[in-house]
């Protein structure tokens, strides 16, 4: 009998896509443990996007493979991904603009709801169980992002902070076992920051969620990640905890180019 503990719950092998004569990703290659918190930086058209592209389904990889619980993901369709537990965050906001927040998030439960279209027209007693429900799965969810009190405003009109960890909260109605975040920080300031990691940390820990998080705030993937691994021109050039990583010289020149002179290692906060 296979020890499902040692499986990871993601692993990409050899992943890759090529566009024409460019290869945007090539032998991305990552294992992610449960509830493990992990990094995936490197400068502007590194790849990273690509990478969360693949793993979602939005692209098909043109060589290897990637496994969610030791089951391969090749092929599927994205919102198979999705129901098999993979959900994502954009780095540019994709709410239901014009709907209610408690809608925003009760609308990932669909594909759990099990009435009828008759029982739906009728207002049958099993629509109603199932829409207290999820109702309340959506209040639960808001809660823990700090949207309490938020349920009837139309998600157009919180700001932008608040609307980012409404997606949190969206994509956490999946079920997901790994949540992948592009960029949650954009726009932040450094108070709005500061929750969203007090956030990310309580879902992880709580949820025993992993998280792939992609992120240009270099301090907060400093302070929550454990592992980091950077893309350059769709190649991974280091793998390892943030104090090695932040010391690498091959990170700093990816990030600051060559220079006669030394560059400084980071001596941390």
């Amino acid at each position: 009998m296979t020890d499902t503990s040692k499986v990871p719950v993601l692993k990409a092998q050899n992943l890759g896509i090529q566009f024409g004569g460019l290869k945007a990703v090539d032998s991305f290659n990552m294992e992610i443990g449960e509830s493990e918190l992990v990094g995936l930086i490197g400068p502007n058209g590194a790849g990273k996007t690509t990478v969360f592209n693949l793993i979602t389904g939005v692209y098909k990889p043109t060589e290897g493979s990637f496994y969610l619980n030791g089951v391969c993901m090749n092929g599927k369709k994205t919102h198979q991904i999705v129901e098999a537990g993979i959900a994502r965050t954009f780095q540019n906001i994709r709410l239901f603009k014009k709907m209610s927040v408690i809608d925003n998030v009760k609308a990932a439960m669909n594909a759990k709801l099990t009435y009828s279209l008759p029982q739906a027209i009728f207002r049958t007693s099993a629509y109603w169980q199932q829409e207290a429900e999820i109702t309340e799965r959506a209040r639960e969810l808001l809660k823990i992002v700090h949207l309490s009190g938020k349920e009837d405003y139309e998600a157009s009109n919180l700001p932008y902070g608040q609307q980012r960890r409404l997606e949190i909260a969206r994509a956490l109605a999946t079920d997901m076992k790994l949540l992948l975040l592009d960029e949650p920080a954009a726009g932040m300031n450094p108070t709005e920051t500061e929750e969203l990691l007090e956030i990310i940390n309580y879902i992880r820990n709580e949820f025993r969620i992993s998280v792939l998080l992609i992120e240009h705030d270099m301090s907060l993937v400093m302070k929550i990640c454990q592992r980091i691994q950077v893309l350059d021109f769709g190649t991974t050039i280091a793998s390892g905890t943030p104090e090695e990583i932040a010391n690498n010289p091959k990170v700093i020149e990816a990030y600051l180019g060559k220079d006669d002179e030394e560059v400084q290692p980071y001596a941390g906060d």
